[in-house]
């Protein structure tokens, strides 16, 4: 834990809305939430509640249309801040985003070289130091075509990681990943979250939620219902909205 107490992410009444053919979707309604450093946060709920847009938000590839991010003290108003912001923040997607033209090495090396300007060789030593961390030192000369679906979330993870960045923010991680290739995945974040990384997790993972998350936050039509730790909000929730959601899914 950082000896700071103040949060590390701090999100103010954030709205945003999206523009479409069919109309104007409101996907976030007035959120609120603070982040504190060390903290393993996840956000669950239906399709469309809006999780996916805050984190999008938090990491500023989506621009809030009001309210208020600050992360690590620095608020994500100036566009001088944005780069600033996202060398502290991590970010793993649903879909891996690999270069599928280079190794598992070269991706994790790449941003090291352009953002962090880190040499080649340290780059490298980097770089294969988090490939044995996420358990694959022996992909590195792999392309992401010859990996598995969570292999390829393994590199992901990895280069994220070699930004040395803050704070993690999963998008439903093992949602593309077939079942017996989650555990692999969720090992690596559970380490992560034993060795004190400030994560926010998108994800219907109960295991990982019972094991890792310090809160459980659920969000339905861009508003966060309720919030609570994980076995009291899986367990015993509040809302008849959450009780709904969890019905059908646990």
């Amino acid at each position: 834990m950082s000896e700071k107490k103040e949060p590390i992410i701090q999100v103010r009444n954030v709205h945003k809305q999206f523009h479409t053919l069919h109309g104007t979707v409101h996907a976030l309604r007035g959120v609120s939430m603070d982040v504190m450093p060390g903290e393993v946060v996840l956000i669950v709920g239906p399709s469309g509640s809006g999780k996916s847009t805050l984190l999008r938000c938090i990491n500023r590839l989506e621009a809030v249309d009001s309210g208020e991010i600050i992360v690590d003290g620095i608020p994500l108003k100036g566009a001088r801040n944005i780069n600033k912001v996202r060398a502290e923040v991590g970010m793993v997607f649903q879909q891996f985003n690999l270069f599928p033209d280079r190794t598992a090495l070269d991706n994790i090396i790449l941003a090291q070289r352009v953002v962090r300007k880190r040499s080649k060789a340290e780059a490298e030593e980097k770089a294969r130091y988090l490939l044995a961390k996420v358990g694959i030192p022996e992909k590195a000369d792999v392309y992401p075509g010859q990996l598995s679906g969570g292999q390829q979330q393994r590199v992901a993870i990895a280069r994220a990681l070699a930004m040395d960045p803050k704070i993690m923010l999963f998008d439903e991680p093992t949602s593309a990943l077939d079942p017996e290739m989650i555990k692999e995945v969720l090992d690596v974040m559970l380490e992560l979250a034993r060795e004190g990384m400030t994560m926010v997790v998108v994800s219907h993972e109960m295991g990982f939620a019972k094991a890792a998350a310090d809160r459980a936050v659920f969000m339905d039509a861009g508003q966060i219902v309720e919030e609570a730790p994980p076995e009291i909000l899986f367990e015993n929730p509040s809302h008849e909205r959450t009780k709904l959601f969890l019905s059908k899914i646990l």
